[in-house]
């Protein structure tokens, strides 16, 4: 029927939110969503394992598996053109050389502070010797990680294997090699910058989408986790597992907020309010890069300039890792050296927080974090069948570990920003949480208005 009919109010807009609202179905709060899928999760988990329900196990692993798999289908293309682009986009940020070098340094400084944590929480609880286990319960993993395969590995044999093996490292040297030629092309690589913020645009709208399907992936991967597992799993694991979550927890409502006070004044508080959707959502997804979207968004939200922004989150995505590449890494290493019965000296100890903090970018914001696992146990020389013993708790874990990835990916964008004057901090004081749902369906509300720039002096 034509909207011109007779009887149609003509001055009404079809697409008023009045006309909308009748036709979208009103959806309970994202964290809702997600809090219902864990709570279904576990209880299906817990029914396939309690009465050997084998259906539903498969069920529950199919259901987690096309999830991670699609975020997987999005991660190549999407780390390429967010890392190609946001080179680009720093020609149109002054002192672009200064930002670049202030985010990698602080990178740096809250890794070493998170490693630290790591190391001291580990030293005083001693994980590997109260479990149960042993070295024949350990197994060699699949992937390995070791400095020559890190040192050599990053530069392709081609442009083809990298995306379908989803070497994410080589993928940011293709992009990054992409972004410095346009650069240095100047006007000419205009057309190719225009298609690759086009494409850029259309992955991350593909991946909100893949992003609404969180809650259904939430009941898959827990579901999954405790079925395959159980709670028995717990008791062998229990000092380990609460260690990586106290230490997760210290960095990311301990260490970020009095990086946030002290480093820019600003409210911790704040921050929290606006970044809670790409945290929570990271908690769920375990992935840094499939999060990418919503940390970039929060991250503008909180006042960073979006120029500087589409530079530092995407670079943070694949290397900024405190939870899976600075505090898991300095536990695991204790927990697998008390397992196997070796002696860790302080030279040790200062070998972890160097590979922590030098090899981050090994994760390159997947789910897990076994290939960092291998390169600080390779490089202490620790049995590699180790890693087998933390592949059954890892789900668990990663949970938290990629929520305090993201937090640090968001977190120092907004600290560079402040000290070098061009944080919006009216955007940031009245930054608010966000619904993925609307955000996803193009209905988000807008941002807070910008803080009026001074006048410029005329001569």
């Amino acid at each position: 029927m034509s909207s011109s009919s007779p009887g149609a109010d003509s001055s009404a807009p079809a697409s008023s939110p009045a006309a909308a609202g009748w036709r979208r179905i009103s959806l309970p709060p994202f964290w809702a969503q997600i809090l219902a899928g864990l709570v279904l999760g576990v209880v299906l988990g817990w029914v396939a394992r309690t009465w050997s329900v084998d259906w539903l196990g498969r069920t529950l692993e199919e259901i987690g598996g096309t999830f991670v798999q699609l975020l997987r289908l999005a991660v190549g293309p999407l780390v390429f053109f967010a890392i190609a682009i946001s080179i680009t986009n720093l020609r149109q940020v002054s002192n672009a050389a200064r930002l670049a070098a202030r985010t990698l340094l602080w990178f740096l400084i809250t890794s070493l502070v998170a490693v630290a944590i790591g190391l001291t929480i580990g030293l005083l609880t001693n994980p590997g010797s109260s479990s149960n286990l042993g070295p024949e319960d350990g197994a060699l993993p699949q992937s390995e990680g070791s400095w020559l395969d890190f040192l050599t590995g990053i530069i392709p044999t081609d442009v083809i294997t990298p995306f379908t093996e989803l070497n994410v490292l080589q993928i940011v040297f293709i992009a990054a090699a992409v972004g410095i030629a346009a650069l240095q092309l100047g006007e000419r690589a205009t057309p190719l910058i225009t298609f690759g913020e086009t494409a850029l645009a259309l992955l991350q709208k593909a991946l909100w989408w893949i992003i609404r399907l969180a809650p259904l992936g939430t009941v898959g991967l827990i579901g999954r986790a405790i079925n395959e597992y159980g709670w028995g799993l717990l008791s062998d694991y229990a000092v380990f597992t609460v260690d990586v979550y106290v230490g997760s927890l210290l960095v990311l409502f301990g260490v970020y907020p009095l990086v946030l006070w002290f480093a820019a004044g600003a409210n911790p508080l704040r921050f929290f309010r606006g970044a809670w959707p790409a945290i929570q959502l990271a908690f769920v997804s375990r992935s840094s890069v499939g999060t990418l979207p919503v940390t970039q968004k929060v991250t503008e939200r909180l006042g960073v300039p979006k120029d500087y922004a589409s530079f530092a989150v995407p670079f943070g995505a694949t290397t900024k890792m405190d939870g899976c590449a600075a505090i898991y890494p300095a536990l695991a290493a204790i927990f697998v050296a008390e397992v196997f019965g070796v002696s860790l000296g302080v030279q040790d100890y200062l070998l972890i927080a160097f590979v922590s903090v030098i090899g981050s970018a090994a994760t390159a914001g997947l789910t897990g974090a076994t290939v960092m696992t291998t390169l600080t146990l390779s490089t202490l020389g620790l049995p590699l069948e180790g890693v087998g013993l933390l592949l059954a708790i890892d789900p668990i874990l990663d949970m938290i570990r990629t929520a305090t990835n993201v937090a640090g990916q968001a977190v120092v964008p907004v600290v560079v920003a402040a000290r070098e004057g061009i944080l919006d901090r009216t955007a940031y004081e009245s930054a608010t949480s966000f619904e993925v749902n609307d955000v996803a369906a193009g209905s988000e509300p807008p941002a807070p208005p910008a803080a009026p720039r001074p006048r410029e002096a005329t001569a």
